[in-house]
């Protein structure tokens, strides 16, 4: 049977999570109004196509009913019964079924596989690898090696990304350093718990999902994602001390101890999400209704 929440339960979870939002993206809102940029904080609405107006919409997720919610019923991917207003599992299915598979796919093999914690962070380093100075990704921070320096630690490192996302902005030189040759089309065949971009990843999947996956679970992936960015800038080549950031030197076996052990508690905080956004794909479209990844593999 599906979950029938009221008026006042919905709306006060309506309100706690656009509270929650606003709280999170205030700094981000502050800068975008000024023109100011941030490379670290900023991430999250440059990479992802997710504005904070769309963060800032609630949404109960597959299988809630919510009573009174008649205004949902123009709402995409809604539909409104007996005056429960209800996200329609089979329309979205109809659009977006390929998000759904790729989605189950990649969440599926990525907490299937062992960690692997060798790759010390290099695909930054290997995204300004041989680079002219007025073409790095970050040229608002001054590289903590300088440009010789940064290719000294490319050089003296074996490249082990397994992530296609951060392989595919290598430079033209780093690329056949690495370890493997990814290609979107071969994604699910290298994705692996330990690598941070597949931690930062679950936001992204989250909103795709949406409205399927409840805003409280969006937020919780925004969160660990933002905090992953920031180890990512700082185990980086360039030196965010400016913005207030200690780097991790992850050329010095130090550096390297402390972003590995990062890198385990990112992944152990990321297994429970990705969990429950599988755990999505599980919940019934309606009461009558089978799950979503079986009316999907139908």
């Amino acid at each position: 049977m599906a979950q029938v929440l009221s008026q006042d339960d919905w709306r006060a979870r309506s309100l706690a999570h656009e509270r929650r939002v606003d709280a999170s993206v205030a700094a981000h809102i502050h800068r975008r109004d000024r023109g100011l940029k941030h490379p670290i904080d900023d991430f999250l609405f440059q990479y992802y196509p997710f504005k904070p107006s769309h963060l800032r919409v609630w949404h109960p997720g597959a299988g809630v009913v919510l009573d009174g919610a008649q205004e949902r019923s123009d709402w995409a991917f809604y539909r409104v019964d007996d005056g429960g207003a209800s996200v329609d599992v089979p329309a979205f299915i109809e659009r977006k079924g390929e998000v759904l598979e790729l989605a189950h796919r990649l969440l599926s093999v990525t907490s299937e596989r062992p960690m692997q914690l060798s790759c010390f962070g290099m695909h930054e380093w290997a995204m300004a690898y041989r680079t002219p100075a007025d073409e790095v990704r970050h040229a608002q921070l001054p590289l903590r090696l300088g440009h010789a320096g940064t290719d000294d630690v490319v050089d003296s490192h074996d490249l082990r990304c397994t992530h296609f996302d951060a392989y595919r902005f290598f430079t033209p030189d780093a690329v056949p350093r690495n370890s493997a040759v990814l290609e979107r089309d071969s994604q699910a065949n290298f994705e692996q718990p330990g690598c941070l971009h597949a931690g930062m990843g679950l936001y992204k999947w989250a909103f795709k999902l949406s409205p399927l996956v409840p805003s409280e679970l969006v937020m919780d992936c925004f969160d660990l994602a933002r905090e992953i960015r920031l180890l990512d800038m700082r185990a980086s080549p360039y030196d965010v001390t400016s913005l207030g950031h200690t780097p991790v030197a992850v050329e010095t076996p130090e550096g390297k101890a402390e972003y590995v052990r990062q890198q385990r508690a990112f992944a152990d905080r990321a297994h429970p999400l990705r969990q429950r956004l599988l755990a999505v794909l599980d919940v019934p479209s309606s009461p009558r209704c089978a799950p979503v990844r079986a009316t999907v593999e139908s």
